[in-house]
């Protein structure tokens, strides 16, 4: 329901209360909003069939039947790309144990990158990139299961753009990065179930300072969800050590756009880090 969900997460925190409960019904249960008529909605969300309506015309569409509709085409989308991914569980089923590992894991990522690729919009991409390269500072930050990729990213985008610093919780100094932080800072957030309350923390203080957060996460209601800027949902399985592979794809995709809109930059730096790497990192070399 990616038009849906992007406009309610937009306007989320504009919504009444009312409104905030048929809002997240509409993401919990969109068969059922697709089935049932807006009295009977405000019946299963303990408002009324008006507050559906009005939740309706605060999310920019003309009425109730506009969005249902717009839910039902979604519905039919999401269940072409679930087709893609049932299958692929009915065929691990299939395979033997000996050769199953191996197939069943990388089917699965590819199942999941499928799916994000279709959720994922190019104007979305445009917009992060645009804010990584207009950034004069960009703070990355993630924990647990999200610190590998916050790592990575922030190694990358130090080598692509520059003055890029991955926020490491109690080793690192955050009253000095708050005492710093305005309105020209960019804060990556990757946060994922479980949700680290230390990240949604420090994105909170960075945008009371008036930084912009961009924040990848699995849910446009999830905790950073609320309080993103810009928000780029990625599809995972559960855990997320099983989804890494997933995140990593975006994340490299993100690096591309930033390469791909700012080349000259990134060329010249790259020549310069490979420059000095040669100087202070001596690389051992094979014979042929």
């Amino acid at each position: 329901m990616n038009s849906v969900q992007d406009r309610i997460h937009k306007l989320y925190n504009q919504l009444s209360n009312q409104q905030k409960l048929v809002a997240e019904f509409i993401l919990e249960e969109p068969q059922k909003v697709a089935l049932h008529p807006a009295k009977e909605i405000g019946a299963l969300t303990g408002t009324s069939g008006t507050t559906v309506i009005r939740l309706s015309n605060a999310l920019g569409y003309s009425g109730f039947s506009a969005m249902q509709n717009e839910v039902r085409q979604s519905l039919l989308a999401y269940s072409q790309r679930e087709n893609h991914i049932q299958k692929f569980f009915d065929h691990s089923k299939r395979m033997n144990e000996k050769e199953g590992l191996i197939a069943y894991k990388m089917e699965q990522d590819i199942a999941y990158i499928s799916e994000t690729l279709n959720s994922m919009r190019q104007d979305a991409l445009d917009q992060a990139v645009e804010s990584i390269i207009k950034a004069k500072k960009v703070v990355v930050v993630g924990f647990r299961s999200s610190y590998a990729p916050a790592h990575w990213l922030s190694y990358t985008l130090n080598i692509a753009k520059g003055d890029t610093h991955l926020y490491t919780g109690q080793n690192d100094d955050a009253n000095y990065l708050m005492m710093m932080a305005d309105e020209e800072w960019l804060v990556i957030v990757l946060s994922f179930p479980r949700y680290t309350q230390e990240t949604i923390s420090f994105a909170k203080a960075a945008k009371e300072k008036g930084a912009k957060i961009l924040a990848f996460s699995d849910d446009g209601l999830s905790p950073i969800g609320a309080i993103a800027d810009q928000l780029i949902k990625v599809t995972i399985p559960t855990p997320v050590l099983h989804g890494i592979t997933v995140i990593f794809s975006v994340l490299t995709v993100l690096i591309a756009g930033v390469t791909q809109a700012d080349r000259e930059n990134v060329e010249e730096r790259f020549n310069k880090y490979d420059q000095t790497s040669q100087q202070f990192y001596p690389f051992a070399t094979t014979d042929k």
